[in-house]
């Protein structure tokens, strides 16, 4: 037993989160990823989507290790740059959209972020906070998430939209493995109710460890139905946009959230 040592290529494999949507490519291939409006994903469609974008990012001069950011509601871009930003090599951020300008633009500059994906609703705010960038700080390069197809109209500050990266973008490409496991993988802001902003960094074997407790936890099965009510910049939606990939479940993704007063048990009439 003394002759028995440990192989650094099979037993050194960093954990990473990124895995689950390899697997799931390959056992729930033709099984439904993301649901939003009228469009259903599958999963080796979504996985080769983050293939197509992570290439792209992967192309633009942003060095591994750079943090690249995203200002979006529940829509399947956003769901996928959870993937697709760290396959790149790069750390993911995702911004509060609840966040005044000023705020955005703190968080911004101080993650130093290279790139920014923004959904079209949320333009002006991010326009906005750039605006207030000192003169001498560097600003990130913008891209534009849409509801529709690749369009060949741009503008001086959203050059391309997120489609034309999908078009674009190489379905083979092989993603970049983090070093070791405890390479950072997310940096995730407080909302600053608390006096300024706080943030942190999570590496790829604590998610790892977190979307497999969550699971347990909340005994979710497979292939299970989640609807997308926790906005995904809370602390990466608990780690259940992983998680959604490590049981081959369903991404029901919405815009917004709203319930009618006149829907709920009890109203306070006083």
């Amino acid at each position: 037993m003394e002759e028995v040592k440990p192989s650094p290529a099979a037993d050194s494999t960093p954990l990473t989160p990124l895995g689950f949507l390899e697997r799931s490519a390959t056992v729930y291939g033709n099984c439904p990823s993301v649901v939003y409006n009228d469009k259903t994903y599958t999963w080796s469609e979504t996985h080769r989507r983050c293939l197509r974008v992570a290439s792209m990012i992967a192309s633009m001069g942003i060095e591994r290790g750079h943090v690249v950011s995203v200002v979006a509601p529940n829509v399947p871009a956003m769901y996928e740059l959870h993937f697709t930003v760290p396959m790149a090599g790069m750390i993911f951020n995702t911004i509060n959209t609840r966040l005044d300008a000023r705020t955005i633009s703190v968080l911004l500059q101080h993650g130093e972020s290279k790139l920014v994906f923004v959904d079209h609703e949320y333009s002006s705010l991010t326009l906005q906070s750039l605006s207030l960038f000192p003169s001498n700080t560097p600003r990130p390069k913008l891209i534009l998430i849409t509801d529709d197809e690749p369009s060949s109209e741009s503008t001086v500050d959203f050059p391309i939209n997120y489609e034309t990266l999908v078009k674009n973008g190489d379905p083979e490409y092989k993603w970049v493995q983090p070093k070791t496991e405890r390479d950072p993988i997310v940096l995730n802001y407080t909302s600053g109710t608390t006096s300024a902003p706080k943030g942190v960094v999570h590496y790829h074997r604590g998610i790892f460890l977190v979307v497999l407790d969550s699971l347990i936890d909340w005994s979710v099965p497979k292939q299970a139905v989640y609807l997308w009510t926790l906005p995904m910049f809370h602390v990466n939606g608990w780690s259940f946009t992983w998680g959604m990939a490590a049981v081959g479940g369903t991404n029901i993704c919405i815009r917004k959230f709203e319930l009618e007063s006149s829907t709920l048990p009890y109203t306070n009439t006083a």
